[in-house]
């Protein structure tokens, strides 16, 4: 059975990336800020789930300390960085570069872009043992100036596309592959009325869905993406191209 270790699993994007691992019978190691509502568990799956907040250096370091032990000395075939946070203001603002504070800043670096960093670098033997794979979950608003995310969120996710291409060049000495995909406008519950005003620029003409990032998340871990590392690819119906 091979293992996937799985980050902000509790929802959206993270809790399908689960359902589809399990369906496909990987075993599951898993955290999010709070534990998995009731409603949201997979039942009869091998799966370990620790309660983290990975903006916080000890609870980050305690969740790879745990996982390990559950490890073992087994592989871990994948490793999907998927947790990240984008603060706005009480009224929905854009925090842009002119307003909100500095810490902020440093608290979505943390979560965004140092806690996968950090987590590579704590699974890397077991990953290594696996010959896995690594997907960092960036976002189309790393690549272009975006109405809703702030710019601290959009910055921190065009560092984690560098930070993707030079893992891909140095992880690959332990034959482990690094890739991201970048999302665009998905169904979760981040979204609000107003992202109906992006579809006109969605060649597709619709949302996403959480599963279908699921989908290319879970390609990339596989044997069919054998040979692709350093790439990332964008899950947005055509967005990036208008």
């Amino acid at each position: 059975m091979k293992t996937v270790v799985i980050t902000g699993a509790s929802r959206g994007i993270g809790h399908q990336v689960v359902i589809r691992f399990v369906r496909e019978g990987w075993r599951v190691v898993s955290c999010s800020r709070d534990d998995i509502p009731m409603d949201r568990q997979v039942e009869d799956s091998p799966h370990l789930h620790v309660p983290t907040d990975l903006s916080d250096q000890a609870s980050i370091e305690s969740f790879i300390v745990e996982a390990n032990a559950f490890i073992g000395d087994g592989p871990v075939h994948a490793l999907v960085n998927n947790a990240g946070v984008s603060p706005k203001t009480s009224f929905k603002e854009r925090l842009g570069t002119l307003n909100g504070s500095l810490e902020h800043w440093r608290e979505v670096f943390d979560l965004n872009f140092f806690a996968p960093l950090i987590l590579a670098r704590g699974f890397a033997a077991a990953l290594h043992r696996g010959q896995g794979a690594i997907v960092n979950v960036t976002s189309i608003a790393g690549h272009r100036i975006h109405p809703f995310a702030g710019s601290a969120y959009s910055c921190s996710k065009a560092a984690l596309s560098a930070l993707t291409r030079e893992m891909a060049s140095e992880f690959a000495h332990l034959n482990v592959r690094v890739n991201a995909v970048a999302p665009g406008e998905i169904e979760t519950a981040m979204l609000s009325p107003e992202y109906d005003d992006m579809l006109p620029r969605i060649p597709l003409g619709r949302m996403g869905t959480p599963q279908e990032v699921a989908g290319t998340i879970y390609y990339l871990c596989g044997d069919d993406a054998a040979y692709v590392s350093g790439t990332e690819i964008m899950i947005t119906g055509g967005q990036h191209l208008v």
